[in-house]
């Protein structure tokens, strides 16, 4: 079924395991994660300046959470800024990432994860690769994650957010 109508009405991975299962879950993980991945590599690839790389970023980002072809309405985000954070280098997507895991087997909350994870991001691509654009760049894919996530921080605050 289409997440965006059942569930949670959100298109991400979290939503399509509560309705279609863990395979299903894990493709939309993939894809998502992709669309973050791949402008990266490609930039990398490029040898562009840390500025055009942050704007790559960015632009990857945005597309996700306001897809032309939804009606400017996607996801949260997550999956695609981790997979931009692995696009930069693997130290800072993994380290993310198992952060997120730590939490999520932890707390048994995807949304919480995420909040946690996203929030520390700057922190560790300032540690790994230290740019001031690149900083920035997840400062702000960071506060809009947080926007996004408003509904659960709402639903944690009242302990009636959903458990993964």
């Amino acid at each position: 079924p289409d997440p965006r109508t059942q569930g949670s009405n959100n298109p991400g991975a979290t939503n399509v395991k509560r309705i279609g299962g863990n395979k299903a879950a894990a493709i939309t993980l993939l894809g998502d994660m992709l669309k973050g991945l791949i402008p990266v590599l490609i930039a990398h690839l490029l040898k562009v300046s840390d500025l055009t790389m942050a704007l790559t970023a960015m632009a990857a980002f945005l597309g996700h959470l306001y897809p032309v072809f939804f009606g400017f309405k996607g996801g949260k985000g997550v999956a695609t800024a981790l997979g931009v954070q692995f696009g930069l280098h693997w130290m800072i997507g993994g380290s993310v990432a198992l952060i997120w895991l730590f939490m999520a087997k932890v707390l048994k909350i995807s949304s919480l994860a995420a909040l946690v994870s996203m929030s520390v991001a700057p922190v560790i691509i300032w540690y790994v690769w230290p740019s001031q654009e690149l900083v920035m760049m997840q400062i702000v894919m960071s506060l809009i994650l947080i926007w996004r996530h408003r509904s659960n921080i709402q639903k944690l605050l009242s302990g009636s957010e959903d458990k993964i």
